[in-house]
């Protein structure tokens, strides 16, 4: 490793990314929890503002490094509330006592992610950089000026210093990876698939969940006044979906939405300088040499910044099967020779119903495969990837495993469906959406499908069937790349 690389792993591990290897505590890590704690502060203290309470959870998770402290100033403010008294309510907060290991995000030498949270969606928040998001947009709205940094700070400086720090290996493995918790129900420890980057799945749902909740407070307008800490956190993730249109019907920013809302507000930006702009300023706040002129770093932030937008922008959230607490495959997975050419859609019919929420498509999925394993008698759940109506695609066999869904074609094409019966009615538009383009796009952009791929109803190839019912299929008779 260089030390120009050494320098730039050394600085970016002080900032998010240390090793531990202490047991975890036994706090439940769910974002529930989190607001819970954060709402008993605030009954203890009826007069402080949300933005006074996120200064001083940065102040109790020692956050004050030379960026933050540029763009947000310093976590003690004078005009606050005594910061005695508010942080003995914040460590007395019974649900989620210890802020600061809440809030502060580490990696440990055995592959557990600390400082993130379970969100009701299923998917993990680090809680940091949706914290300084959040405080810059309280910033901005109270000052009446724009919420300067608000890229830095949630999301260039850790993938700036991800992508310098991992040069020399596969741009596919210099973001994320994503994990898995020991118990969805009562989260406890939080295991990565494969050794960290410094850009976290976890880390970067925080950047863009701070952005776009930083971006919102700070565009309120003159007259309003921004919510309690805990009423914008429970807006954004403890939502509910209602039967009919699900999604279809929400026009407010809420999680499942954070790729495409992050990607609307974020992607007009001149991502690359923004960037290489965030590294100068680091270089400079850490006093630590910087070659601006090394041709080598402009070509590592433009790879990286491809592979970002791939991964988190162009593909859908694609919920691990460890996460909706899959059963084991049934012997050995039959690899596939990508790129396919074909994509079968379905629909489940049983279940006949929409699932709207992580809970109720976990449960569905494990109903499935529970049905492909022990009645069919088949190594796992048929489908590829199965998509719920609330916002998520379920990972099933997944891109690299032949499936059990389109007798006769299993090993040409991939099966994916949509949990519902849509013989008389059609799936939300959201979720036709996310398998018409973002799935599609994601595997032909990926290597999975090739680009001249041709879609198919189930019915099409297997003649005892009518999936995916009369109404999808009759829908999907208009989609691109179908062929009769």
């Amino acid at each position: 490793m260089t030390l120009f690389r050494l320098s730039v792993f050394v600085l970016a591990s002080s900032y998010c990314f240390t090793v531990h290897s202490r047991p975890a505590g036994v706090h439940l890590r769910n974002m529930d929890s989190f607001i819970q704690a954060v709402q008993q502060v605030e009954d203890s203290n009826p007069s402080l503002s949300p933005l006074a309470l996120v200064r001083a959870l940065r102040r109790t998770a020692g956050h004050d490094d030379g960026m933050t402290i540029h763009f947000l100033g310093a976590s003690y403010n004078a005009s606050d509330a005594p910061p005695e008294a508010l942080e003995t309510a914040i460590l007395n907060a019974s649900s989620f006592s210890f802020f600061d290991k809440a809030i502060h995000h580490i990696v440990t030498d055995y592959g557990e992610e600390r400082g993130v949270v379970l969100a009701p969606d299923g998917t993990t928040v680090a809680l940091a950089p949706l914290l300084l998001g959040i405080e810059l947009g309280l910033k901005a709205k109270m000052e009446g000026t724009p919420a300067v940094g608000m890229f830095p700070l949630t999301l260039g400086r850790t993938l700036g210093l991800s992508f310098l720090s991992l040069q020399d290996f596969p741009s596919s493995y210099r973001l994320g990876p994503n994990g898995c918790w020991d118990n969805v129900e009562h989260p406890k420890v939080f295991k990565l698939s494969r050794p960290a980057t410094l850009a976290t799945d976890a880390v970067i749902n925080g950047g863009m969940d701070g952005a776009i909740l930083g971006m919102d407070l700070s565009n309120l307008s003159p007259h309003e006044q921004p919510q309690a800490l805990s009423d914008i956190l429970k807006g954004y993730y403890s939502f509910i979906l209602h039967e009919g249109q699900g999604l279809d019907a929400v026009t407010g920013h809420i999680s499942p939405r954070r790729r495409e809302i992050s990607r609307s507000i974020l992607e007009p930006l001149d991502l690359h300088s923004q960037v290489m702009e965030t590294l100068t300023l680091v270089w400079k706040l850490e006093k630590t040499e910087w070659i601006a002129l090394d041709t080598g770093v402009g070509k590592a932030v433009k790879d990286g910044l491809q592979t970002f937008v791939h991964k988190y922008w162009d593909c859908p959230q694609i919920i691990p099967r460890c996460q909706w607490r899959a059963k084991a495959y049934r012997g050995t997975p039959i690899p596939l020779s990508r790129p396919l050419r074909f994509l079968y859609v379905h629909h489940t019919y049983e279940p006949s119903s929409p699932c709207l929420s992580f809970t109720n498509c976990s449960r569905d999925m494990r109903s499935m495969q529970r049905f492909h394993q022990e009645d069919r008698g088949w190594s796992d759940i048929g489908y590829s990837f199965v998509v719920g109506s609330d916002g998520y695609i379920y990972e099933g066999r997944g891109w690299n495993h032949l499936g059990t869904h389109t007798r006769g074609h299993n090993d040409i094409g991939y099966g994916v469906s949509i949990i519902g019966n849509y013989t008389a009615t059609l799936p939300s538009r959201h979720s036709m959406d996310l398998l018409r383009h973002r799935l599609v796009q994601c595997a032909v952009n990926g290597g999975a499908l090739a680009a001249n791929f041709t879609i198919h109803g189930h019915r099409q190839v297997v003649n005892y069937t009518s999936c995916p019912g009369d109404a999808f299929f009759s829908e999907i008779r208009s989609w691109e790349h179908f062929r009769e």
